[in-house]
């Protein structure tokens, strides 16, 4: 099988051998940005939201045997809801029992899927995580965002385990004692890479 998924807010289930479509799952109110098998092939996730003002961010699991969305949270709540903005993607653990999203106000989230409660939130990126991937083990996780950085954790635990990052403009060029500058233009550098060290005056 294959999932695809677009701006209609329509999940497609596909037969990848003959392309006809076998169902489309209907239950986004926005965009689609993500959708992601599980380990074992037994379950969909799909994340996105809307862009109107208030809506939160929509985290979606649909099992793929009865092609109908996970009904354990009961009629009428079967969204993981806690996301503020826009969920932009989503990974599954190795055991198919915690999903992690990932979404514009740089937020992890951890659920747990059969109570579709969230058990963790982990701050990770400024700006929007883009993208999350699971390693072939399903050990970890490496998440990437708008600050540039990717990110490895420890997928069951939450522990974020080290950080990859390119220089950046400024890396490690130390701004203390620099005279001229106001707050905002200190802050700008900072965030392209330098610091505020020890001044040596």
């Amino acid at each position: 099988m294959l999932a695809s998924a677009g701006d209609d807010g329509i999940v497609a289930v596909w037969n990848a051998l003959d392309r006809s479509v076998l169902k489309q799952l209907r239950g986004h109110h926005g965009k689609v940005n993500d959708v992601v098998w599980s380990g074992d092939g037994k379950w969909l996730a799909s994340c996105g939201g809307s862009q109107r003002q208030g809506d939160g961010g929509e985290v979606l699991v649909w099992e793929m045997q009865s092609r109908e969305r996970y009904p354990a949270w009961g009629a009428g709540n079967r969204v993981l809801s806690g996301h503020p903005g826009i969920v932009y993607t989503v990974a599954w653990g190795s055991t198919g029992a915690v999903l992690v999203s990932g979404g514009s106000d740089g937020m992890l989230r951890w659920w747990d899927v059969e109570r579709g409660q969230c058990v963790q939130t982990r701050q990770a990126h400024e700006g929007t995580v883009q993208s999350l991937k699971v390693s072939p083990d399903g050990r970890t996780l490496a998440s990437c965002g708008d600050d540039g950085a990717i990110h490895i954790w420890d997928i069951e635990r939450g522990e974020q385990l080290r950080t990859l990052r390119r220089d950046r403009p400024y890396e490690r060029l130390n701004i203390a004692g620099i005279r001229g500058l106001s707050e905002a233009q200190k802050a700008s550098l900072c965030a392209l890479g330098a610091f505020e060290g020890t001044s040596h005056e």
